[in-house]
């Protein structure tokens, strides 16, 4: 039968190194028997815990693993990620949207259907010899200078026709400045566009105001020798351009016009104007959105969600 060694004291603990309860006891250097604490696993596990009455509900958004929770964080990660783009694509551009989805081909082959295009405001990133007091340089200036923009010298700009906010917005190339007056079929007009039109034929010669002579890369004439009429615009007057167009990126456009398809235009509020006989065309303001629900698809989806229509 076994009791205890000679020496130990009856309160002492064993001198092996027992578990019990909460407590592990050990024998140290010296031959002093200590008792070290233990926490359950249980306790451990709670301690370890988030929650919003220990460590408020900032840390606990930011912390905690319940699905619920994640899910909204990633949401809210999302929304961030396209906020802060959209800032500093406007900080760059100077308007909002920044952003055109173009819808059909009157600007092909230099904008194709589904390309998105990154717009400024007419002011910023000024080539040599902009026209009148405006920050855009025409084609028949871009060809003495080298001004090019999208593989033909000259700006591409958008305006609203004939000025009214109404109507849907069009993206195309400033060719030449007028003057108020001017008979500009005459005086500058390309005689292999222009034909046999006189200046009797059209509306919108004489000019009756300074502005540019816009023309669809794709399209056989002016947009003014079709007239304000006919569904184009007068002489585009330089309060109405919104920007001018700065670069493209291919196919990124289609996100825009797949969710307009689905939903029916829901996205893009207004009237769709069919451009002139010369060709039909389009393009949609890309607003910075919301789509999607996590991590880079759900910023990447949101890029192109929130839009506004144009044509060209």
């Amino acid at each position: 039968m076994s009791g205890p060694n000679p020496g130990d004291s009856p309160d002492d603990p064993p001198a092996s190194d027992d578990t019990d309860g909460d407590w592990t006891h050990r024998r140290d250097d010296a031959g002093n028997d200590t008792a070290e604490g233990m926490g359950t696993d249980s306790q451990t596990n709670s301690d370890d815990r988030v929650t919003i009455e220990d460590d408020g509900i900032v840390h606990w958004f930011l912390k905690a693993e319940e699905g619920n929770v994640v899910f909204a964080r990633d949401i809210l990660s999302s929304v961030a990620i396209v906020a802060v783009i959209g800032l500093l694509l406007f900080a760059v551009s100077g308007i909002w949207p920044p952003l055109v989805a173009v819808e059909s081909g009157s600007m092909e082959p230099n904008m194709e259907k589904g390309d998105l295009i990154f717009v400024i405001d007419q002011d910023r990133f000024v080539g040599d010899d902009p026209a009148g007091d405006t920050g855009i340089v025409p084609l028949e200036d871009g060809e003495e200078n080298g001004h090019e923009r999208f593989d033909q010298p000259g700006d591409v700009i958008v305006f609203q026709p004939n000025g009214e906010e109404h109507q849907t917005p069009i993206i195309h190339r400033a060719h030449f400045w007028v003057e108020e007056g001017e008979n500009w079929v005459d005086t500058k007009a390309d005689d292999d566009i222009i034909g046999d039109t006189s200046c009797d034929d059209i509306d919108t010669c004489p000019a009756q105001h300074d502005g540019f002579i816009t023309k669809g890369d794709a399209n056989e004439g002016y947009d003014q020798q079709y007239g304000a009429q006919e569904g184009q615009s007068d002489v585009v007057k330089s309060e109405w351009v919104t920007g001018k167009a700065r670069f493209g990126i291919p196919w990124l456009g289609h996100i825009r016009l797949t969710f307009d398809s689905i939903l029916g235009g829901m996205l893009a509020p207004g009237p769709v104007i069919d451009s002139v006989p010369a060709s039909d065309s389009a393009v949609a303001a890309t607003q910075l959105g919301i789509a999607g629900t996590t991590g880079a698809a759900g910023a990447a989806g949101g890029v192109g969600v929130a839009l506004n229509r144009y044509r060209d």
